[in-house]
């Protein structure tokens, strides 16, 4: 073979090789049931024997309940994770029911480990992400019943009911255990305080400003 030939060859085998690191580990068995009493630390939950796993591992009932609404936010989340299906350890999958009274909202969040995807059931929803810094852009639409959204992996987004009736969405998300992180809890209601002189000259307001925000978190 050529030099030239050759080269290309070699460049050719590398850029596969690079490809096929990029991907995803194939799964090394058919599954991994969560076992949630293992006493096993790893990053996720150790697998059950199989010989031991029912249909109720991967099975969840309940997503078409209309749940309680009345609270601050006007709104509720019935999740199906790891938690609650066992049988989707492993899966990189994950579901999620949304529920919204009249003009209620999810506040501004971040899931650190997983892209979501909404699709709206009942109601109209305003939804919105924001992008990384230095931009910063707010991206936001009005949905209607059918319409779908996706939210990025680990962006700070909303939905809120624009409607004067109940919603209900429904959301994948590519984890089994997506995590989520409430801006204003984080900030505001971490354990112990973050300081609040920091948190002053964050947002450009007094200490006292920053106290009474504490509290009601």
């Amino acid at each position: 073979m050529a030099p030239h030939g050759l080269r290309t060859l070699v460049v050719l085998a590398l850029a596969f090789m690079t490809v096929v690191w990029a991907t995803d580990h194939s799964p090394l068995q058919d599954f991994c049931v969560a076992d949630m009493n293992g006493q096993v630390m790893v990053n996720g939950f150790a697998c059950k024997d199989s010989k031991s796993v029912q249909a109720s591992d991967f099975y969840f009932s309940g997503m078409h309940i209309r749940r309680n609404t009345s609270n601050a936010l006007g709104s509720s989340v019935t999740p199906a994770f790891v938690f609650q299906i066992p049988g989707i350890n492993t899966l990189g999958i994950s579901l999620a029911r949304l529920d919204f009274a009249p003009w209620g909202v999810i506040p501004p969040h971040t899931h650190p480990r997983a892209t979501e995807i909404l699709t709206v059931l009942e109601g109209q929803l305003e939804v919105g992400f924001v992008t990384s810094n230095p931009e910063n852009r707010h991206i936001s639409k009005v949905l209607k019943k059918g319409d779908v959204f996706v939210f990025p992996v680990n962006l700070v987004h909303y939905q809120r009911n624009v409607g004067n009736t109940h919603a209900v969405a429904l959301v994948a998300l590519s984890s089994q255990n997506p995590g989520v992180i409430p801006i204003g809890n984080a900030v505001f209601g971490s354990n112990p305080d973050i300081s609040t002189d920091i948190l002053a000259r964050a947002f450009q307001v007094s200490e006292d400003v920053i106290s009474n925000i504490q509290l009601k978190f």
